[in-house]
């Protein structure tokens, strides 16, 4: 995995390209630009794991959560809220450089995680998310 910080040379942020490429590492993972030119939307199969406005300053980005969970992560981190333009149920905005990048990490892999799940069998075992 893509470990590079903001710039600095150190490991407490990452940065746009990181995030980007993080993305995108996930089996059957593409960019779009349904929206704008601005806002990249990473998806599987068709199906949206994250959102995010790339060169935006300070560096957001949505992602899908199970509801139990993502009150509970907006309750333990202020930089986690409900999702910005989305199901504020299912989905949470959160400010990338406040977190440690392996938490970002997960939780980004939790997303797509999610929306793999809720694919057909053959899917999944295809994308190798049995």
């Amino acid at each position: 995995m893509n470990t590079s910080g903001s710039g600095s040379g150190t490991d407490d942020v990452l940065d746009a390209e990181s995030l980007r490429a993080f993305c995108l590492s996930f089996n059957g993972a593409a960019e779009e630009f349904p929206f704008n030119p601005e806002t990249s939307v990473f998806k599987v199969e068709g199906k949206v794991f994250a959102l995010t406005d790339l060169g935006a300053d300070p560096l957001k980005i949505s992602l899908k959560c199970d509801p139990d969970e993502a009150v509970r992560l907006r309750a333990a981190h202020p930089e986690i809220v409900p999702g910005w333009h989305l199901n504020k149920r299912h989905w949470n905005t959160v400010t990338v450089a406040p977190l440690p990048p392996r938490h970002l990490r997960e939780l980004i892999e939790d997303s797509y995680d999610l929306v793999v799940a809720g694919l057909p069998r053959a899917v999944r075992l295809r994308l190798d998310r049995p």
